[in-house]
Order: structure tokens, then sequence, then C-alpha cells
């Protein structure tokens, strides 16, 4: 008689199947749940969404928010500085990074073992914010935009771990580079950089993110209105709108004002959140496949 044939799985390992897709779809709802409330609230009228009860859905479509949040002064602007900073921040981060963790691979570099050991001493100690804003201000970078960039071109840890990626470069490679006439700056360009497009990828998309997300930066290092980027126009919009809505809620103010407000503090404050985190949304799926790839290869060392 032909034998039953046996599931693949045991009743433990079915068990902890279950419980990992459990929890794995929990925490999707607990990412996805927010971000389709505040989807549902930015195109959803402000005046309406006073009322409250919404959550996945608006109940009455407007694109009035987004308007407002265009019409603001400096809005505009200030995205413009948030694709100027993260696309030439990642840019030059990435490159100069890899400049110096390269250099770091070579055996031949004097006092190698001393200076990644000062690089990775920065990691751990940090001079201080008002250390850091007299350095700034001595090198002319506040109120500036090059104060997005410059400060930011090194990343310690992004260093380290494309120091690891690049050991991982047969040295077969180089030797043969060598032979054939190329030099150092060859070498890096043509055979080290195309062979480390996953970590490069990861490493852009981190620098990519830092950049875009950053409002500590213009809230404290610039003045000028139309420097700042979109995330610290953001914050203070955040906190204007807070302050706003506090004060119209207090005792002896005209609650009927809230009602006739289209586009109200909350309303606006979710389309102003919405505009800022699609961007990083829409880039992510195209750098996925080099993400993990790029990540774990220089986190580990043969």
């Amino acid at each position: 008689m032909p034998t039953r044939k046996r599931s693949s799985y045991v009743p433990e390992e079915l068990l902890f199947s279950v419980l990992n897709y459990v929890v794995i779809i929990l925490a999707c709802l607990t990412v996805l749940f927010p971000l389709l409330n505040i989807t549902a609230l930015a195109f959803n009228s402000g005046a309406d969404a006073q009322r409250g009860g919404i959550y996945l859905w608006p109940r009455v479509w407007s694109l009035q928010n987004f308007t407002e949040v265009f019409t603001q002064s400096h809005m505009v602007n200030g995205f413009l500085v948030s694709l100027f900073r993260t696309v030439v921040g990642t840019a030059a981060s990435v490159f100069m990074t890899a400049l110096a963790a390269y250099a770091l691979t070579s055996r031949t570099l004097p006092a190698r073992g001393p200076i990644a050991f000062m690089i990775f001493f920065t990691m751990l100690f940090s001079g201080g914010l008002i250390p850091y804003y007299l350095v700034l201000k001595d090198l002319h970078l506040t109120n500036t935009i090059w104060v997005y960039i410059v400060p930011s071109l090194y990343s310690v840890w992004n260093m380290m771990v494309m120091r690891t990626f690049f050991q991982q470069v047969p040295v077969e490679l180089q030797e043969a580079a060598r032979m054939d006439g190329l030099n150092e700056t060859g070498i890096f360009l043509k055979i080290v950089l195309p062979l480390s497009k996953p970590v490069l990828a990861s490493m852009a998309l981190f620098n990519g993110v830092s950049h875009w997300n950053d409002w500590f930066t213009g809230a404290f290092f610039v003045r000028e209105q139309q420097l700042k980027p979109a995330a610290t126009l953001l914050q203070e919009m955040l906190v204007s709108q807070e302050a706003l809505s506090q004060s119209l809620l207090r005792p002896g103010h005209a609650y009927e004002m809230l009602d006739r407000m289209q586009v109200t503090g909350e309303s606006l404050k979710m389309a102003m959140i919405l505009l800022v985190i699609l961007p990083i949304l829409f880039i992510f799926p195209f750098v996925q496949k080099h993400f993990t790839k790029g990540v774990s290869a220089g986190a580990l060392k043969e």
C-alpha cells in the first residue's frame, strides 16, 4: 500500500510559523494604521475633521489642506531646500565616505591603526552642542545652505561598513589592475565602486533619509526663513498651530470660529506630514533589493 506523505510541518513548527505570521501582521498594522489615518485626515475637510470619527477613509474629500500648505510662506522654497540638500548632500557624503573607507583598507597606509581608532573614537564622544556651534560659526557655515552638507560629509558608522565591504573585493582584481597600469584612483573608480553598488545604495538611502527628515539643523543653525528645509518648517508649523488651537479653545473664545475653518491646524499638519514622508516611501522600493544585501554584506567579514 502506498504510504501517505507526511506533512513537512510538525506541530511545533506549525505553531511557530503561525505565531510568526501573527506577530508580523500585527507589526505591519501598527505601522500601516497611523499612515492611513494621516492620509484620511489630510484629504478630509478640516472643519469636518473637527467632529472626529475619521480613521481610515476621508468623510468629506478636500484638497484644500494641500492647497493651503503650498500657499504658506516659504513652503515651496522649503521643499526645494530639502531637495537640494538631500541630492547634493547624499551624493557628496557617499563619495567622500567611500574615499575614506577605501583609504583605510590600504595595508600600505601609514599609521592605519591609529587613524582608524581616532575616527572610531568620534563615535563614542562628541564635543557638545555649543562647541559644535562655535566651530560652524568660525567656518562661516551658519545661516548658509552649506551647513546642511559640509558637517555631514562623513559618517563614521557608514565608513566602517564601507571599509568592511571594500575588504571583501578580491585583492587579485586590484593587483591585476595595477599590473595593467591603473593607479589607486582608477582602481577605486573602475573596480571597487562598481562592485560595491549594494553598500553604496544602502548608504545613500541612510544619508537621504537623514537629510530629508533633519529639522534640527535648520532650527538651530539657520536664521533666514528661505534657507530652512521642509522638515524644519513642519516643526515650526506644528508648534504654531498647537499654540493657535489652544488659544482658540480657551474660555471666552467663539467655538464656532473652529467650525467655519475649512483648514484647521490638525488637517494642515497631516497634509504637511504626508508631503514630507511620501518621497521616502516612493524611493525605498527602488533601492530595497540592494538595501539588505548591502547592510548584511558590509556588516560581516569573512
